[in-house]
């Protein structure tokens, strides 16, 4: 059967947490769920980073701004993530191209990255910091559940995938204007302080 459906669902994952992807598909390979998880993924060395990194992950994205930043710094990386997981998942099958795996990987975690990204910037303009708690924990779960799914069922959790990830960018589209005027009050604020301070700056 073509891993066409795994690489994209594990693409889409990797968009919103590229090392619990990692983490997950090694264990599933390593504990003989699956044999579609090439050994370079089941590796002990390569396990024990993806699981520290996921841990720092869980911390940083429940806490505001903070989680913004974060997902600054996975911009190159999650996309790359999703394009080296499908590159390895079609040449451990051989039933997909590496390059074109790669490319189907790296573009949907691209999509999903922005949506988790968009979505945090409008989710912190929110005081309270429970939403971003909640929305984490649920990506969290998400992306274990799709990808623990699509190793049984993976036609039907690459669709469901899909469908996630094009609510996700309708949900994106209709937030925009949110984080804009977030964005705007928020610059605005700072020229205000600023020029405070040249008001109240000592005489000349």
């Amino acid at each position: 059967m073509s891993v066409l459906p795994l690489v994209f669902t594990s693409g889409w994952a990797s968009g919103i947490n590229a090392y619990a992807v990692v983490l997950l598909l090694g264990i599933f390979g390593a504990t003989g769920l699956t044999d579609e998880v090439p050994a370079s993924l089941q590796r002990t060395d390569v396990l024990v980073v993806a699981g520290v990194l996921f841990l720092c992950e869980a911390v940083a994205d429940k806490i505001p701004y903070v989680d913004s930043v974060w997902d600054s710094v996975h911009t190159v990386i999650r996309p790359a993530s999703g394009a080296v997981v499908g590159a390895l998942l079609a040449g451990q099958s051989g039933s997909l191209p590496d390059i074109a795996a790669g490319a189907l990987g790296g573009s949907t975690a691209l999509a999903s990255h922005l949506v988790k990204a968009g979505t945090r910037m409008a989710v912190n303009t929110s005081p309270e910091p429970f939403s971003n708690i909640a929305l984490s924990t649920a990506e969290d779960l998400g992306v274990g559940g799709i990808l623990t799914f699509a190793i049984f069922h993976p036609t039907a959790a690459a669709v469901i995938a899909a469908v996630l990830l094009a609510a996700g960018l309708a949900i994106l589209v209709f937030l925009w204007s949110r984080i804009r005027r977030f964005r705007r009050r928020r610059a605005q604020r700072r020229e205000e302080k600023r020029m405070a301070a040249v008001r109240g700056g000592p005489p000349h």
